[in-house]
């Protein structure tokens, strides 16, 4: 296929999204383009290069939206596809169809990747608003309510909470569980059929923001994301036994939706593994963080220790002590993944050094002979 018939292929596919087409008109405020993005960018580039936004990443491509429509882009050889992300900003050259470089983001979406090796796996960038959303059943887990909420606000993301199925389940039982969870972040109960469900998102769906939702297939992520962008998601059954879903979505995407936002479409993740959200975490805690400031000592780790706020705390039932238990298995596992990635980074770097000397050596003996 020619590089204008992909173009074309591609133009096809993204133009025509109900409720927010691409249109010649489109500017780049209407994709999330920020003054931030802007000062990035050196006078050279303004004159010469086009900037646009990581629509879908694939193994030897992206493709992006700008002001001048969809576009498919060629990686260079020194970026690969693992360190781009959905939501992401970048510039090219319009000509040639390549990357150029990726500009820094303001926000990001990231966990450790499964298996043994201490590797980032990016979920998205440049998200205003994450949607967090579960079910009024079994999948109903404030354990994993609060590490989806360090994975949000270490990313340096809103977090909204939505409780689904909210017309299966009397949904204030649920509610009353999330306020000890949820102290600073808004929680609502939605029906996703609900045709007022629109109205009821719209306050975090102006013109250009980036919205993802997040959490367990099953609990109604997809058919959200439809009633958002008018576009028909495959959805799975759930199983009753457990209310665990099947994956439905499978890849990301960055879609258009109601009210002038974009969505990002992100798979159910059954295996969430922090890395880097220290911050996040205390945040998510920000009640027990705040405690632990008035322990005598600053290494308090709240067991036996004299003088421990987070103690006299549980002891006067102000705090559950499995919420203290909860925030301490995070602070281990982010600890252990954070310094595993360290150490892979000292390690590659001290394997770059002892390449160059040996390339240096070798050169210096051809230059001698």
């Amino acid at each position: 296929m020619t590089r204008q018939a992909a173009a074309r292929n591609v133009r096809g596919r993204f133009s025509i999204f109900q409720g927010h087409p691409m249109t010649s008109s489109t500017t780049l405020a209407d994709l999330g383009w920020t003054n931030q993005l802007l000062g990035q960018l050196s006078i050279t580039e303004l004159e010469t290069r086009l900037p646009a936004r990581v629509a879908e990443v694939h193994r030897d491509r992206l493709v992006a939206f700008s002001t001048k429509g969809p576009l498919a882009l060629t990686l260079p050889p020194s970026l690969s596809s693992g360190a781009v992300a959905v939501g992401d900003w970048l510039i090219c050259d319009e000509g040639r169809r390549v990357v150029d470089r990726l500009l820094d983001r303001t926000t990001c979406l990231a966990r450790r990747a499964a298996g043994e090796t201490a590797r980032e796996q990016l979920i998205a960038a440049n998200v205003d608003t994450a949607f967090l959303t579960t079910s009024c059943n079994a999948d109903f887990n404030v354990a994993r309510i609060e590490r989806y909420l360090a994975l949000i606000l270490g990313g340096g993301i809103e977090p909204v909470i939505l409780l689904t199925k909210a017309d299966l389940d009397d949904p204030a039982p649920y509610l009353d569980r999330l306020r000890p969870v949820t102290r600073d972040v808004p929680a609502l109960a939605v029906d996703a059929f609900s045709p007022d469900l629109i109205e009821r998102l719209a306050p975090w769906c102006g013109r250009g923001r980036t919205l993802c939702f997040l959490g367990s297939s099953g609990v109604g992520k997809s058919t959200l994301a439809t009633a958002l962008t008018g576009r028909t998601l495959t959805t799975a059954a759930i199983r009753e036994d457990d209310a665990k879903g099947r994956h439905t979505t499978t890849a990301r995407s960055l879609m258009p939706a109601a009210g002038g936002c974009w969505l990002i479409d992100t798979p159910g993740m059954r295996e969430l593994r922090l890395q880097g959200v220290a911050e996040g975490i205390d945040a998510t805690f920000a009640d027990l963080s705040e405690i632990a400031r008035e322990c005598r000592f600053s290494d308090c780790r709240h067991e036996s220790e004299p003088g421990c706020a987070i103690r006299a705390a549980i002891d006067a039932g102000e705090i559950d002590r499995a919420r203290l238990h909860r925030w301490q298995k995070l602070q281990r596992e982010d600890n252990w993944n954070s310094a595993s990635v360290a150490e892979l980074r000292a390690r590659s770097r001290s394997f770059g050094r002892m390449t160059r000397d040996v390339m240096k050596h070798k050169r210096n003996r051809w230059e001698e002979s």
